[in-house]
């Protein structure tokens, strides 16, 4: 009896795995005045600022969605963080809410590598486009302007019909149709 009760006392609180402990917020810590994080999620307050005056002091994984990581490259385009993934968006794997709208000073520092895919900030036709590179975040990391072309937003949607960047959003298997061309209008089966 006491090995049944001793069983519910760790399922409820978790268990002994550490791991599992650590991805649930811990109710002490995040009171109503905490400001929101990824370990207080559901906390409303958050203050861009407070994690724009420490120098580079937080990462991506500090901050509990996409949008969160983007208000703290806004209140300082400078980017001492270092969230900025390239072309003024920060933190493109994190959760939604998203705000990828670029912030305009940290994208005209942008500057093509090489090796880097081509994309809207790399938009010369001579470079390699690799569809892969916009699915390495996960779902909804990528947005239409993210695209140099329609036929490349259109490859992206070949690579993967399940569309985890919603480039389709009527459906009709053709993603990103106001994009400049080249084009490639042959729908994708989903």
């Amino acid at each position: 009896m006491v090995a049944v009760a001793l069983g519910v006392v760790m399922w409820v609180r978790g268990g002994s795995d550490p791991a599992a402990r650590a991805q649930r917020p811990d109710r002490e810590l995040c009171t109503p005045g905490t400001p929101r994080s990824v370990l207080c999620p559901n906390n409303k307050g958050f203050e861009a600022k407070e994690y724009a005056t420490h120098g580079d002091a937080f990462d991506c994984i500090n901050f509990a969605t996409q949008a969160d990581a983007q208000a703290v490259l806004r209140a300082d385009p400078g980017d001492p963080n270092r969230l900025d993934g390239g072309g003024g968006v920060a933190c493109r794997g994190l959760p939604e809410p998203r705000d990828t709208e670029p912030v305009p000073q940290t994208a005209q520092r942008f500057t093509c590598a090489p090796g880097d895919t081509r994309s809207a900030l790399c938009p010369q036709p001579e470079r390699a486009f690799d569809a892969r590179y916009f699915l390495r975040y996960g779902n909804d990391a990528y947005d239409c302007p993210d695209f140099a072309s329609q036929a490349d937003a259109q490859a992206v949607l070949r690579f993967a019909p399940a569309d985890p960047n919603r480039l389709d959003d009527e459906g009709k298997g053709i993603a990103c149709p106001d994009l400049p061309g080249p084009k490639d209008v042959r729908p994708v089966r989903r």
